[in-house]
């Protein structure tokens, strides 16, 4: 007897699924005829849903919170770009005046 390869269904599908098992919009024998699945994938799909929802709101805090690393960091980096220019041109300076006053004694 040849073996029935395994489907793979996508985040989104599964996403879909367990909602409609959570929010009670169909039954959970229902939406396992109606998309041939088995009630234990539906369980572990509703399972993993309910465990990863407070991750999504989590998102937004850990961006806000590189946000503000990263303007952090570019504002150091500005600041040390000034730093350099000033620095270049004093060296600049230092040196015309140096190889000057050598010049003239």
């Amino acid at each position: 007897m040849p073996r029935r390869t395994r489907r793979v269904f996508t985040p989104e599908f599964k996403a879909r699924v367990a909602l409609e098992a959570l929010t009670g919009t169909a039954s959970q024998a229902e939406l396992c005829r109606r998309h041939q699945i088995s009630p234990n994938l539906l369980a572990l799909w509703k399972a993993t849903l309910l465990e990863r929802l407070p991750t999504i709101f989590g998102a937004d805090e850990q961006r806000s919170t590189e946000a503000a690393r990263i303007a952090e960091l570019e504002r150091l980096v500005g600041q040390q770009a000034l730093e350099l220019a000033i620095l270049k041109k004093a060296s600049t300076l230092l040196a015309s005046t140096t190889s000057s006053a050598g010049r003239s004694s």
